[in-house]
């Protein structure tokens, strides 16, 4: 019994060793490379471009009746993906301002700071200046009443109180213009003058409250901490259907009117300043007199004279280039965009002798500079419809600057949003970019990260000129169906992200 035992152990039965064949067949086989992955396969280009949105579907979407230009390209390699009337020119109305800000950083440096100053022509001699006193621009566009107060609270603790000349305040640093663009309705506060020295954006609050008697009507200066009441420029209430606002310009005056019929119970609006240096003067007169320092009337001059004993007592200076720079991007401030420029040529070339002249030299730097071949500026903020550029050349500047360039940084966060109009939380890529909008206009030009971190540069332009040049002056504001056109734009440029993030994420 024990040898049949032993011999059954040493020689296995047929079933058993089947088996052990069997595992090391599947060992020898699994050892090789596997016949197809675990993991799914990335989709081919032409297969994500066949399963993306169609373009021609996209734009007969929008209903726009009107152009569309577009262009993206590969941030590193710079390789064109994809494009749509690449050379067409259109008015690329606030994305104008991403020019501007890479011509005044190149021209002016990041760290530049605009100045104004108090400058005095004589001596200080028991609390009374013995001589004039200038208000000197040095074009700063941020400049507000708050600084004002700075600047006399700077020559109330150097103790003075009054003076014995002449008050004058300067605008000469840059070249007058009464309204960045003339074609726009008088009363739009985004439309402001521009000179040397500038005040709250060059503009003013009107508010009005109605009594028993007719309405009661305030202008002032208002900004975070002062809120001086001004006599220039003033208002009038009048009877009347149109216009709605009325301006009567004199040498020394600003005088506006306003329909009684336009006013509800009350009240408030920004109004554009049409002589900022004017404002200017009679705002820092008015808080001087609230430091307990009397100030004659300011008269307005070109230049400081040149005398032996004139200094400066006070300075105010902006934060720099860089950071006002970004909040010019992110609130698209015209008159940010027309100073920095106007700072730039002088810089470059001498004192322009108008706006249009310095954005003739914006245009030459663009085109020498930076390569391109369709771009012609009539500003530096691009109010002006005149304004052109093709998305072809507006990504060759993006691309030039580079995706870790001194550009992106500044540029704000675009959202994306669903069909009930809420932003994405996970949207499809990641965009930083400027907006540009003026009436059956619509540009979008940036940069963007797809979720595989591809990383795109785009420029998309929407324009329907026609339409446009229909619109009555009356309506210019807020012009039928402009409103409606703009949402379609905005979609149709969400759709072509879209559609790129999810074709060239691979």
């Amino acid at each position: 019994m024990a040898m049949a035992s032993s011999s059954r152990f040493q020689h296995p039965g047929r079933r058993l060793i089947l088996a052990a064949l069997a595992v090391c067949f599947a060992s020898v086989v699994m050892a090789g490379a596997p016949l197809h992955s675990i993991r799914p396969q990335p989709r081919s280009l032409k297969l994500r471009l066949a399963t993306a949105r169609p373009v021609s579907e996209i734009i007969a979407r929008a209903r726009l009746d009107g152009k569309v230009g577009f262009v993206v390209a590969d941030a590193n390699s710079g390789d064109i993906l994809e494009s749509h009337n690449p050379v067409l020119t259109f008015p690329p109305a606030s994305v104008t301002k991403t020019v501007t800000t890479l011509y005044g950083l190149e021209t002016l440096g990041d760290k530049f700071r605009f100045t104004t100053r108090l400058v005095a022509t004589g001596p200080l001699v028991d609390g009374t200046l013995n001589g004039d006193l200038y208000l000197v621009g040095g074009g700063d566009p941020t400049l507000d009443s708050d600084a004002l107060a700075d600047l006399v609270r700077q020559i109330k603790a150097a103790g003075v109180v009054g003076i014995s000349g002449q008050t004058y305040v300067v605008q000469g640093a840059l070249p007058y213009t009464p309204a960045i663009d003339p074609g726009q309705p008088v009363y739009l506060g985004y439309n402001p003058s521009v000179s040397g020295l500038n005040l709250n954006y060059n503009r003013v609050f009107f508010e009005w409250t109605r009594r028993k008697g007719g309405y009661e009507t305030t202008m002032d200066a208002r900004a975070l901490k002062f809120r001086p009441r001004v006599q220039q420029p003033s208002i009038r209430v009048v009877d009347r259907h149109m216009p709605v606002f009325s301006l009567n310009m004199t040498p020394g005056h600003e005088d506006w009117t306003v329909a009684r019929r336009a006013l509800g119970r009350r009240g408030g609006r920004w109004l554009p300043v049409r002589k900022p240096a004017i404002y200017a003067a009679g705002v820092f007169q008015t808080i001087a007199r609230s430091f307990g320092i009397a100030l004659p009337d300011f008269r307005v001059a070109l230049h400081i004279p040149k005398e032996p004993e004139t200094q400066v007592i006070a300075t105010w200076q902006s934060r720099e280039l860089r950071e006002v720079l970004r909040r010019m991007l992110k609130y698209s401030t015209n008159l940010t965009a027309e100073t920095v420029g106007l700072t730039a040529s002088t810089k470059r070339n001498g004192r322009p002798d108008s706006l249009r002249a310095s954005a003739r030299e914006m245009t030459r730097w663009a085109n020498t500079a930076t390569g391109t071949q369709h771009a012609y500026f009539v500003d530096h903020s691009g109010l002006g419809a005149a304004n052109r550029i093709s998305a072809s050349d507006m990504v060759s500047l993006l691309l030039r600057e580079g995706w870790d360039g001194p550009l992106r940084p500044l540029m704000k966060k675009i959202p994306f949003h669903d069909k009930r109009g809420r932003p994405m939380r996970s949207p499809p890529v990641q965009v930083v970019a400027k907006t540009g909008t003026l009436n059956f206009v619509s540009a979008l030009a940036g940069y963007a990260k797809t979720r595989k971190g591809r990383k795109l540069v785009f420029a998309i332009f929407c324009a329907d000129l026609p339409r446009r040049a229909k619109i009555p002056k009356s309506q210019k504001e807020r012009p039928r169906g402009a409103r409606a056109w703009n949402h379609r734009a905005k979609k149709l440029q969400q759709d072509l992200l879209a559609r790129w993030a999810r074709a060239y994420d691979g």
